[in-house]
Parts: structure tokens; C-alpha cells; sequence
């Protein structure tokens, strides 16, 4: 990944829900250049912050037996298109349903208490094979997740 748009995993319900925070900080580099009057977050980047947070959520619901690649987007919804750097968004998303092939997810951000952000439809396809044990180990470094002695040995 070159830009990762969450900063920390906080909560993790295996197979239901992933929750994390992103500070959408004014020294951020996908802002220089972007708005020279008012700095605003794009609404690609609120879209971008779900999606890796949820493709997380999914690899960590198959044991990270697969990589999980979004492959549809429908019903985003910013409802501060003029969102100011300097925020702390909490996101959530949660699986709806997953199977083998695939897995339907939506996910929202909320910011002092207000949805700003919502995702209706989120498809993530499902990838085979991979390298189980370097997935988890980047999800640990790129999530801050310290799992929960049961989760350890999975």
C-alpha cells in the first residue's frame, strides 16, 4: 500500500464488524495541491479509508486464508462535501454477508458524533491463494491490532 487511509484498528467483531479511526490531517500528502483556497477532504479518500478498512475486516473473517479486492461501490453519500482537515473519523463497516467467493459490506464515518460518510453497498471479491502468515503479519503492522490471546494462535 502506498497511502493508508486509516490509522488504527479499534475494535474487530470476527465476521461482523471492523471498526477504526483515520485523522484526516491538513499534513497529509493527497491534500498538497488539492483545494489551494480551502482544504478539504475528497470524497474519494472517505470511500478509500472504508475500503481498506473493510478488506481487512473480511481477509480477518476467513482466518486470512484469502486477499480481499474491492470490486463494486454503490450508495456513497457525503453529507460534508467540504469536510476540513484537522478531524478524527471514526469508521465502521460491517459485513452483511461473505462467502466463499465474495462478500457484501457497508460502512459509515462519523465525526464529533455526526455521520458524514455513508457506504450502502461495498462488494469485495476473494482471492486465492495467498501467504496466510504474511497477511496477518501485515494486518498487525498496518492495523496496530494486538489480537486477543484465543485470536493468537489463529
Amino acid at each position: 500500500m502506498r497511502f493508508l487511509f486509516y490509522d488504527r484498528v479499534t475494535r474487530i467483531e470476527k465476521g461482523v464488524r471492523i471498526e477504526g479511526v483515520k485523522s484526516f490531517a491538513l499534513s497529509e500528502e493527497y491534500l498538497r495541491g488539492h483545494y489551494p483556497r480551502r482544504a478539504a477532504v475528497p470524497a474519494g479518500i472517505c470511500i478509500e479509508s472504508m475500503a481498506q478498512l473493510l478488506g481487512w475486516g473480511v481477509m480477518h473473517a476467513h482466518d486470512f486464508h484469502l486477499a480481499a479486492i474491492m470490486s463494486l461501490v454503490e450508495g456513497f453519500t457525503l453529507s460534508e462535501p467540504l469536510l476540513r482537515p484537522g478531524v478524527l473519523g471514526a469508521i465502521t463497516g460491517e459485513i452483511v454477508t461473505t462467502t466463499r467467493r465474495d462478500s457484501l459490506c457497508r460502512a459509515w464515518i462519523d465525526v464529533d458524533g455526526r455521520r458524514i460518510a455513508t457506504l450502502d453497498r461495498m462488494i469485495f471479491t476473494h482471492f486465492r491463494p495467498v501467504d496466510t502468515e504474511a497477511l496477518r503479519r501485515m494486518f498487525r503492522y498496518y492495523s496496530g491490532w494486538c489480537p486477543e490471546p484465543a485470536e493468537a494462535g489463529s
